[in-house]
């Protein structure tokens, strides 16, 4: 008989032998054991079945981050259905098309959201959508409490879909990057074993304890933070939002933390971050956008830990990392380790004539990768994804890098204009879409400009039609209506004409060098 690869296989034989211990404490005190886990996971994954899914149905959820929702993707695994997180920031015309392209027969939203979410979805031909509040009550959970608590795991082989991560394209078209079971379980494994998760010892005696601060419907907060303390049966201390006084505070409860470099930037801002409130930590990971090496060399200095800093793609999950271990080398900032276990990594150098060969030590080149976390494809766009791969199966990550003698790896760019403010990537091309519709705008370009809280945020610099005038203010408060809070460029400026080379195509390179020093620090 073939084993059960589904995920949530490996990762409910992970959980401790005593399933009355806690799995996950909120910030505001309530406590939710592994039995509490197991059993709403299988009282959310009977209604599922009640509703008679079509094999492969995609769940579509957009809801505030709560214990609950974690509930809502480890059900959605077990029942074998394909988990779909959209970011809660998205507004009518991003929802719009990823419930019209990924045809979601479930979608789960949050009260406040369901009068324009509901018909969206319903326009789109979903025939069931939910609610799910972040204080325990919506539909969801209503009918899902007259369910039983007993539920055998679906049946997934490891090729099986068991998420869609959508992935803004350069053109402004968004891309579902397919995940499969052996995608999100191999990785999990994998860092496991690399990053030293222990289920021993700890501040409880209990091994590991993750504070969970950041959101669940990216790579890292919901594949990287969540599947590292699930399949270690680790603790979590679970905050909805992040608070940078409320994660010092708990700091010498937990032994790891992970976190976005805009995070380590407002925890530095906090007096009570001192080596005496870490002396129980033992990993601190950053990653989703370039961690500046003064962050990096500050939090070294007033805590005494050296933070683990690695890379990793919606459709990759983590390719590589800073090591863990001494034994494996040091932590150096500025890089983002080596490859990890598994994954295939190369700088490629291409010439005029298509011909491509692999760079030679610190020679810039284009990062391509293989191995057992590299995605499926993209959702139902088969002509992108043979473009994405080359003929021997590396995926194209669209990323800049080199490698240094020792094998360390470095990110030195982006091929694409890609902006990665906050943690979120940002893609010009769709925010200028937005603003060349609006009227009197002739043409827009977005730009990315250094910030020190945010890594980078964007400038939009706009000119106008002949004769019509275009408000700089009017701009950014109508894209603040259409886009998520995120992809809003911090600055407009209108312009008699955009910066262009012979060929008439936009220097974007001289508008970031022209803006460059907007938000510098004072």
């Amino acid at each position: 008989m073939t084993a059960n690869t589904n995920l949530f296989a490996a990762l409910r034989a992970a959980f401790p032998a005593d399933l009355d211990t806690v799995a996950v404490e909120t910030d505001d005190g309530l406590l939710y054991s592994w039995r509490d886990l197991d059993r709403g996971s299988a009282m959310m994954a009977n209604l599922f079945a009640a509703l008679k899914l079509e094999e492969g149905a995609r769940i579509a959820v957009q809801v505030e981050k709560s214990v609950e929702a974690l509930v809502l993707y480890l059900a959605t695994l077990r029942a074998g259905y394909v988990f779909l997180p959209l970011n809660t920031a998205y507004r009518g015309a991003e929802i719009e098309y990823f419930i019209g392209n990924a045809e979601p027969s479930v979608v789960v939203c949050s009260s406040a959201n369901a009068g324009w979410v509901g018909p969206i979805a319903q326009a789109a031909g979903t025939r069931h959508v939910f609610t799910l509040d972040d204080d325990r009550t919506g539909t969801l959970l209503e009918i899902a409490a007259q369910c039983s608590d007993q539920h055998a795991v679906a049946a997934r082989g490891e090729d099986d879909l068991a998420a869609i991560l959508y992935t803004s394209g350069t053109t402004g078209r968004s891309k579902g990057a397919m995940l499969t079971h052996r995608n999100l379980l191999s990785n999990a494994e994998v860092l496991k074993d690399y990053w030293g998760w222990t289920a021993t010892g700890g501040p409880e005696g209990r091994g590991d304890v993750l504070i969970h601060a950041l959101p669940i419907f990216h790579v890292h907060g919901l594949f990287v933070a969540i599947h590292g303390a699930l399949i270690n049966g680790s603790k979590m201390i679970w905050l909805n939002k992040f608070d940078p006084k409320r994660v010092v505070a708990r700091l010498p409860e937990a032994t790891v933390f992970m976190g976005v470099p805009t995070l380590y930037v407002r925890m530095l801002a906090e007096p009570g971050l001192t080596k005496k409130a870490c002396s129980h930590m033992r990993l601190f990971v950053a990653g989703s956008a370039p961690l500046l090496i003064e962050t990096f060399n500050e939090w070294q200095a007033r805590t005494g830990h050296t933070i683990l800093e690695r890379y990793g793609m919606s459709e990759t999950a983590m390719l590589t990392s800073n090591p863990y271990s001494p034994v494996q080398g040091e932590r150096r900032g500025g890089t983002v380790g080596f490859a990890l276990p598994g994954v295939q990594l190369r700088v490629r150098i291409g010439d005029e004539h298509g011909d491509t060969r692999d760079a030679g030590t610190d020679e810039i080149g284009d990062i391509e990768v293989a191995g057992p976390n590299v995605f499926a494809g993209y959702w139902r766009m088969p002509e992108k994804t043979k473009d994405e791969f080359t003929a021997d199966g590396f995926f194209k990550t669209g990323d800049v890098g080199k490698i240094d003698g020792l094998g360390y790896i470095t990110i030195v760019g982006r091929s694409k204009d890609l902006i990665i403010s906050g943690g979120y990537n940002v893609y010009p091309a769709e925010i200028e879409g937005f603003i060349n519709e609006m009227p009197g705008v002739a043409e827009s370009a977005v730009v990315g400009v250094p910030h020190a809280d945010f890594g980078e945020v964007g400038v939009a610099v706009v000119t106008a039609k002949a004769g019509a005038i275009v408000d700089a203010e009017a701009v950014v408060a109508d894209l603040k209506a259409k886009l998520a809070n995120f992809k809003i460029p911090k600055r407009c400026f209108v312009v008699s004409e955009l910066p262009r080379n012979a060929m008439g195509k936009v220097q974007k390179a001289l508008l970031r060098e022209q803006h460059k020093a907007l938000f510098a620090r004072s």
